[in-house]
């Protein structure tokens, strides 16, 4: 049995959540529940449980709050949030699952799934990277999980210098030389760092803005990295690359 414990201010929604996981999954123990940091730290304190769903904003702080005041996290987590725009900036960054309210019983349970099987290394990475991220203020100390072919990598984002589309795959040149191969979309990564000083110079390039030494405007123009690689620039981005660069 997975001994589960619910923490959410809305009776509405612990409810919900207990009924969905009393109807569809019969290996699931709800051992306890809570509305608030404080009840939600002491019975955490408490209890032996397997698996703990996190609302993120609570009347007297946040789930991030509750896990602060903790000696030890010997246990997995399904985040719950209603602000998409920050579920979608910290999480993405850990690769750590979160469920957006209102619930959906496909998404909790597939969540579950997901989180019972993952290995106890890989999972505890990526919640320190996300308890991390979420106590600095400083966008270039945040890290980013990338995972290859057969490691978990953390990287700063102020370490990563550039990337290259190869098709579905993206190869990140880091700070230390080091290139890793992610099999996820160029795409992804624009979306996720273009707030963090990075540019998507070209249709298979973005570079972090910090690490380039020179733009040129000579065949048809290109940048310079720190490390002396030569990037092109595409003719549509160079006005833009241009302000961008005034304005860093």
């Amino acid at each position: 049995m997975i001994r589960t414990i619910i923490i959410d201010d809305e009776e509405k929604v612990r409810n919900t959540t207990r009924q969905i996981l009393t109807e569809l999954r019969q290996d699931i123990d709800i051992v306890g529940e809570a509305s608030d940091v404080s009840s939600g730290v002491k019975i955490i304190e408490s209890s032996h449980f397997d698996l703990l769903l996190l609302d993120i904003k609570l009347p007297d702080g946040t789930g991030f709050d509750i896990l602060k005041k903790l000696k030890k996290i010997d246990f997995k987590i399904i985040f719950i949030t209603a602000f998409e725009d920050f579920a979608i900036q910290a999480f993405k960054f850990s690769a750590v699952d979160y469920i957006l309210k209102p619930l959906s019983a496909f998404d909790l349970i597939n969540a579950i799934d997901k989180v019972i099987h993952l290995l106890q290394a890989e999972y505890y990475l990526k919640l320190n990277t996300l308890i991390n991220n979420n106590g600095t203020n400083n966008n270039h100390e945040k890290r980013l999980v990338l995972k290859s072919v057969d490691k978990i990598h953390v990287v700063r984002i102020n370490e990563i210098r550039r990337c290259e589309s190869d098709q579905s795959y993206c190869h990140f040149y880091l700070t230390d030389g080091v290139k890793l191969t992610i099999s996820k979309p160029l795409k992804e990564y624009d979306e996720l760092l273009k707030d963090y000083d990075f540019f998507r110079i070209h249709k298979s390039h973005m570079v972090n803005l910090a690490h380039i030494k020179r733009f040129e405007r000579a065949e048809g123009g290109y940048v310079i990295m720190a490390d002396d690689s030569k990037i092109p620039v595409s003719f549509r981005k160079r006005d833009e690359l241009i302000n961008a660069l005034e304005k860093f």
